[in-house]
This record gives structure tokens, C-alpha cells and sequence, in this order.
């Protein structure tokens, strides 16, 4: 809203400069018709502006004299001085109101009802200041008309190519310091300037799509289906020159996903879709360039039907038929074809896809299509920038030179290298670069270009990236740096598909851009891409799945474990770790934790243990580093034997072995201090066998002992040694008590030494209490 409010600002100050005179001769000739029609249409389109953005006083000052101004058009009033007098006011007023409005100051309202009465035939005249000029903020935006815009983008190239060829003439003898210092500054300030007269001509693709959701409703609504609009990339800036080009060919695009590809409701839902259709139309920036994709959830395109239209029209069907994959999809742009059998008022005469394709090639674009029979169709157009300077890297093929965008280069490596390793896989070649394996693109092959014999002995690779997949191209030679003026190319240059466009570097020589990802598909290169295309799932099919946590084991292997069961992922001290009771233990929050280590602790201060739980029980697992959360199927191939691996699974194509949880708790599990566990209490008595030889016991058991209660404790049954006094907290309650005797045989209570016996007894009290360990 802002920069509407801004607009009309700068065009209300346009006009009112422009109307300062033409008030004043239309009082001098009332018959002139053309003046009268230019003061009628400023407050006009005031009264338009200002109901669309809640300006209601100016709304109410142009209202009125725009009444007054209708009724002098139709002849029913005469343009005398005192009608004159209070148009000018008015239009004096609309002026003082809107820089008001630019300062951002209140004005006061008071005098504006007697400016409209005065429009009344009969009223009394109003005077009218001969300077009644408001105050006017500093202006900060100017109109330009696309032609200068182009004048200047024109001499911003030259200037570029200049400084270019400078700083080559320059390289090329003994340079003096002073001088390149001068230099440098002066490419900076071309580059500072490069951009500023880019963005001039730059405008935000919304200006495009916002006409879509009318244009999607009433088309949608004239062919009887339910069709969801998603927009995405709309800030994306394009030059305003294509935006108007580009109008035609996508609201030609939209009708026809509309009424060919997607379905009616109820063909949707007999194909167990949902009734409403879904059209996704995007833009992004990918280099030089700007992608529009339009994807639909339809039906796609019925190459045999196409094909049946085409040779009842008189192709011959053997060489349709003998056409590759991507050239039968092509067949829709020939001219006359269309897959209707009636004519619409949307589609079905043969005219269209044909003028689109002309009209994307003419502007040096190109059309691509992925279909995908029974669910859907994507239209991806690619657009450069009809006058762009971007930074490139310029190639050698022998004697030829190509220009490659910057942007898309993710590094430059030797074929040679060390880092470089190149096998041939089935027929294609594939570049090892340090631990990425990228499929190879030899741009002579692709080009068609002779190899000298010295090409295996310089040859160098540039990693290349598209979207989020990468290759490698092989090329002769990297040779410089330029920053370039990209032009479209001819439409049959850029029918080849690998070509971005031409531009004229400083020696002089005409030089093509590749176009990277155009390469990756002529090469036959199928990378991943994110699918906008919703396909219906059958609910059976879907696979359970399960989060674990990789990360790298102590031999060096990677594993994995089930997300649920790590409870934190802790540093601790190599101090820390003792042997102790026959197995590892770890000295954390001032008690042991049973440690497991599938290799030798790291030598280093500290390492990461992972904390394994369940509702009671506790596992360390010492690792060398956590590396990623990722999903697998639950199911997966069990180990041999059973240990502390479960089984293995597939992650990223390698196999990952699986920890079984059940397997180390059981063997390593150290009982949590939970309030569940039962509790028993124990006296100390005086030779100390209690507390040195009972507890313990119990602990490990999995229960809890202490000698006295707390107030929310019920202890399942307390122990007494033979011959020691009794408990108080028997004495003082119903508690069970248990006696511990000294001799082997006896009549009554439990050896002292009988481990068996005195567990059992205690799992009878813990029952009867209602709580047992596990």
C-alpha cells in the first residue's frame, strides 16, 4: 500500500503542475471541449485513487467537483468566473491535502464544506490566493520513459566493455601502481553503477500474477471445475519489458491446464483424487535467468491422442511413432493442433501453443515439459534477462571460448588432480572430487567439437550446480574472469537448448553462454526435483518409518539408534570412566552409570555419550560424534546373533547398523532412583552388615532402601537382623517385618546369606504392596 500511496502521490503532483494553466484558458474559451476533458478526468481518477486507498477527503473534494465538471460537459451549466473560482480551490486544496499527506503532517479540515458550496449554482464567489502553493517535501522519485531507460543501459554496457578492454590493455604491458589504484576505483564504480541502472528496469514479477486468481476463477467457473491457486516467488524481479511479453503466453498456459488437464469433480474423484484441482504457478531465479513453472495435478498429456490428431491430419504415424519421448511431448506445439473435439469458448481451435513457443524463442527463451500421465503436467519456461551484465568465467574448447555464469559454479578443479579421480560407469563417465561422485559432461562431445590430441594433459573440470544436484563439465581450459553484457541469442542458437544467450567480450569476439542446465538435459542427466505434483497414495502402501540418530561409533563404524531412546546426548570427562564391578562405569550427577564402549575411549579430555532410557532404566554409550537425525523403515535386516546390533538398514544407499536397545539395557540397564520401586527399611546395626551388605544387594535387586520413611512413602516391609533390637518404625506401625538369622538352620526368618530366599521374600512383601521392580 505503501508504494500505490507513493505513486499517486508523484502522479497527482505531475498532473496538477501539468493543470496550472489549463484552468485559467478554459475560463477564457468555455467551448473548449479538450481542456475541459483534461480537468474533468484529474479529478476523476483523484476520486478512483482515493476510494481505493481510504482517502475519504479528497474522495469528497473530487467527488463534488467532478459533479460540477459533468454537468458543464453535458451543457447543463456555463463555466463562469465564480465556477472557475471554485474549481481552482478545489483543485488548490487536493494539492495542499496531498503534500500533507507526503509530510506526514495533519491539515485541518475546516473551510472544505465552504469550498464545495461554492460550487453551487447561484453561490457566492471564493476567493483564490494567486500563490496558494502548500509546502512540498523534497521530491525522491522521478518518471522516466522506457526508452531512456534503454539509452542508459545501452551506454552502461559499453561503458563496461570498455572498462573491460582497459584493464586487459592494461595487464598486458608494465603497470604503474597510481594507475591501478585508479583503476581499481574506477571498476568499482562502474560495478556500483552496473547495478543501480540494472534495478531501473527491474520490476517484481507480481505485477505479472497478480491478474491469475480472476483469471483462474472465471476460467475455471466457464468449464464447470474447482481449480486451488498457489503463487510462489512473486517478489522475484524481472525486467519490465518481459513481464509485458510474458503476459499472452502464461494466461495462454493457465486456460489451457484449466480446461484440458485438470479434471472435472467428478472425474477426479473416480480417480480417487480430491475434486478440487490444484495449479501451482512459480518463479525463481536460477543465474541469468528466471524460471516460470506452471504445474498441474491433472490428467497430463495423452501422447497417443496427440499422435492420432496429428496423422488424422495427415502426418504419417510410423515416423510420430518413431520420435524419442521428449520430441512427442513437443508435438503439442505444432501449429493447428489441439486435442479438443469441440470448440470453446477457452480452447479447441488450434491456436496457441504454437504463437507461445514463438513467442518464449523470440526473447531468447525456451519451453520445457514434464509430463506425468494420469497425475499431472509441469511447463517450465525459462527467460533471461533481455539485457543483463552478470559475472562470468570464460572457457576455451581449442580455439573456441564460451562464457559460463559465475553464479552456477560451485568450484574449478584439474582433470589431473590429486583430489581427481574419473572411472567410466556403464558407459558414462564419472568424476570422483574428494567424497562426491558427479556424473561427467564433455562439453566437446555435446558440442560436437574435434579433441586435439593434448586435451587429456590440461583438461579441467568445473562443478557445476543445478538446483540441489551437481555435475561436473570437462572443458579444455579456464581462461579468465569478465564480468559480461548477455543478449538473447538467435531463436535457432537457442533451439539447441545449451545456450543462455550471446555476448561481445572485449577482444572483439562474439561468444555464447551456456546454459548449464540446459547442457544437464541434452547430456541425458535426470536429477531429483522436488515434486509439486500431488499424487493420490493408497494408505496401504505407506511405509511405518521411524527417526534414529546417527552417528560414528567408537571403531569407526557409523550406526544408528532409535530416536525415542536417547534421552540427551552428553560431554563427560575421560577422568570420569573407571572400571569398576567388572564393567565400565561412569561417575556422572554423583552416581554410576554402566558405560558401553564398542572400541578403545578416545584419548582426547572429553568425548560424547549418548544417555539411553527407558521409563527406569539407564545406559551410557560412548561415541566419537553425533552426525544426523534421519528417518528409515522400521523394518530391517536382523543380525545374526543376538548383541548389541539389531540389525542394518539402508541410509543415503550404505548399510547402517542398527543398536538393539533391548539387548543393552537388558545386559547394561542400571535402574533409575524412581519413586516407584519399592521401598525397605533397614536399621543400622552395630557391626555395620546391614548398610555394607544388605543394601547393596537390594539395590541391584531394583529396590529402594533407606532406615527411615518420608511422609509420602509406604515401605513394602522392613528388615531386622537376629538378636538386634526391633525396628522403630515396625514397632510404631503394621509394617511386615522380616528376620534375618545368623545360622544356616533355623525355625524362623531367613538366613542372612541366602540371596535366593531373602529376594523371594521380599517379592512376596513387594506384592502384597501392591509394586514389584522389574
Amino acid at each position: 500500500m505503501d508504494d500505490l500511496l507513493q505513486e499517486f502521490i508523484a502522479e497527482t503532483r505531475e498532473t496538477l503542475e501539468a493543470l496550472s494553466g489549463e484552468v485559467v484558458a478554459w475560463e477564457a474559451a468555455p467551448d473548449d471541449r479538450a481542456r475541459l476533458d483534461s480537468i474533468f478526468r484529474f479529478v476523476h481518477t483523484v476520486k478512483g485513487s482515493c476510494g481505493f486507498l481510504d482517502l475519504p477527503r479528497l474522495q469528497r473534494l473530487s467527488h463534488a467537483a467532478e459533479d460540477v465538471l459533468s454537468q458543464v460537459r453535458d451543457g447543463d451549466r456555463r463555466p463562469d468566473r465564480a465556477l472557475v473560482n471554485a474549481v481552482l480551490a478545489i483543485i488548490d486544496r487536493i494539492g495542499e491535502i496531498v503534500e500533507a499527506i507526503d509530510a506526514g503532517v495533519a491539515l485541518d479540515d475546516s473551510g472544505e464544506d465552504h469550498l464545495i458550496a461554492a460550487l453551487d449554482e447561484g453561490a457566492g464567489e471564493v476567493a483564490v490566493a494567486e500563490t496558494a502553493i502548500a509546502p512540498r517535501a523534497p521530491a525522491r522519485s522521478v518518471r522516466l520513459s522506457v526508452d531512456l531507460l534503454d539509452r542508459m543501459m545501452g551506454g552502461m554496457s559499453d561503458m563496461v566493455l570498455a572498462r573491460n578492454e582497459l584493464a586487459r590493455r592494461m595487464r598486458e604491458g608494465d603497470l604503474d601502481p597510481s594507475v591501478e589504484a585508479a583503476l581499481e576505483r574506477m571498476s568499482a564504480t562502474v560495478t556500483e553503477l552496473r547495478d543501480t541502472v540494472t534495478r531501473t528496469r527491474m520490476q517484481k514479477i507480481d505485477g505479472l500474477f497478480s491478474a491469475l486468481p480472476r483469471m483462474v476463477r472465471d476460467t475455471a467457473a466457464g468449464v464447470g471445475k474447482l481449480v486451488t491457486l498457489c503463487v510462489e516467488g512473486a517478489d522475484v524481479e524481472l525486467d519490465r519489458e518481459m513481464i509485458e511479453v510474458m503476459r499472452d503466453p502464461l494466461a495462454h498456459i493457465i486456460r489451457n491446464a484449466i480446461d484440458h488437464g485438470i479434471e472435472s469433480p467428478a472425474e477426479r474423484l473416480a480417480a480417487g483424487k480430491r475434486d478440487h484441482g490444484r495449479l501451482t504457478v512459480s518463479a525463481r531465479q536460477a543465474g541469468n535467468q528466471i524460471i516460470l513453472e506452471i504445474a498441474d495435478d491433472g490428467r497430463g498429456i495423452d501422447v497417443d491422442r496427440v499422435i492420432a490428431k496429428l496423422v488424422a491430419a495427415g502426418r504419417s504415424e510410423r515416423e510420430l511413432r518413431a520420435l524419442p519421448d521428449r520430441a512427442k511431448l513437443g508435438l503439442i506445439f505444432e501449429a493447428g493442433m489441439t486435442t479438443r473435439d469441440e470448440v470453446s469458448a477457452v480452447s479447441g481451435r488450434g491456436v496457441g501453443m504454437d504463437v507461445v513457443r514463438a513467442c518464449v524463442e523470440q526473447i531468447g527463451g525456451r519451453i520445457e515439459l514434464d509430463n506425468a500421465p494420469g497425475t499431472g503436467l509441469r511447463i517450465a519456461i525459462h527467460v533471461p534477462l533481455t539485457l543483463s551484465i552478470i559475472a562470468t568465467i570464460i572457457v576455451g574448447l581449442g580455439e573456441h571460448r564460451f562464457a559460463v555464469p559465475r553464479s552456477v559454479i560451485e568450484e574449478i578443479v584439474a582433470e589431473r588432480g590429486n583430489a581427481v579421480r574419473i572411472d567410466r560407469i556403464g558407459g558414462s563417465q564419472v568424476a570422483q572430487v574428494r567424497d562426491r561422485l558427479l556424473p561427467v559432461v564433455e562439453l566437446r562431445d555435446l558440442l560436437g567439437i574435434d579433441a586435439p590430441t593434448e586435451r587429456a594433459a590440461t583438461g579441467m573440470l568445473l562443478i557445476v550446480g543445478i538446483g540441489t544436484s551437481s555435475f561436473a563439465l570437462a572443458v579444455d581450459s579456464v581462461i579468465d574472469a569478465e564480468e559480461l553484457v548477455i543478449k538473447p541469442a538467435a531463436p535457432a542458437v537457442m533451439a539447441a537448448g545449451v545456450y543462455a544467450g550471446q555476448t561481445m567480450p572485449d577482444s572483439g569476439q562474439p561468444m555464447l553462454l551456456l546454459d548449464c542446465a540446459g547442457i544437464a538435459d541434452v547430456a541425458g542427466l535426470r536429477f531429483q526435483r522436488e515434486q509439486l505434483i500431488e499424487a493420490p497414495v493408497d494408505p496401504v502402501e505407506q511405509i511405518p518409518m521411524m527417526k534414529v540418530l546417527l552417528f560414528i561409533d567408537l571403531d569407526g563404524m557409523q550406526r544408528a539408534v532409535a530416536l525415542s531412546v536417547v534421552d540427551r546426548i552428553e560431554q563427560v570427562a575421560s577422568a570420569a570412566v573407571s572400571m569398576a564391578a567388572g564393567r565400565l562405569r561412569l561417575t556422572l550427577d554423583s552416581g554410576l552409570l554402566s558405560l558401553v564402549a564398542q572400541g578403545p575411549l578416545p584419548e582426547a579430555t572429553s568425548f560424547p555419550v549418548l544417555r539411553l532410557k527407558d521409563d527406569r532404566t539407564e545406559v551410557g554409550y560412548a561415541i566419537l560424534e553425533a552426525a544426523d537425525i534421519v528417518e528409515i523403515p522400521q523394518a530391517f535386516a536382523p543380525a545374526a546373533t543376538s548383541g548389541a546390533v539389531a540389525g542394518a538398514s539402508l541410509i543415503d544407499g550404505e548399510p547402517v547398523e542398527l543398536l538393539d536397545p533391548f539387548w543393552l539395557f537388558a545386559q547394561h540397564g542400571d535402574l533409575l532412583p524412581t519413586a516407584e520401586r519399592p521401598l525397605f527399611l533397614i536399621e543400622p546395626d552395630a557391626a555395620g552388615w546391614m548398610p555394607s551388605f544388605l543394601a547393596p544387594i537390594l539395590n541391584n535387586a531394583g529396590y529402594r532402601v533407606a532406615t527411615e520413611a518420608g511422609n509420602d512413602d509406604r515401605p513394602a516391609a522392613v528388615l531386622r537382623l537376629e538378636g538386634e533390637p526391633a525396628p522403630e518404625a515396625a514397632a510404631a506401625s503394621d509394617l511386615p517385618v522380616v528376620l534375618l538369622r545368623h545360622e544356616r538352620s533355623g525355625d524362623s526368618g531367613i538366613y542372612r546369606y541366602d540371596r535366593e530366599g531373602l529376594l523371594e521374600a521380599l517379592r512376596d512383601c513387594s506384592r502384597r504392596a501392591g509394586g514389584a521392580p522389574r
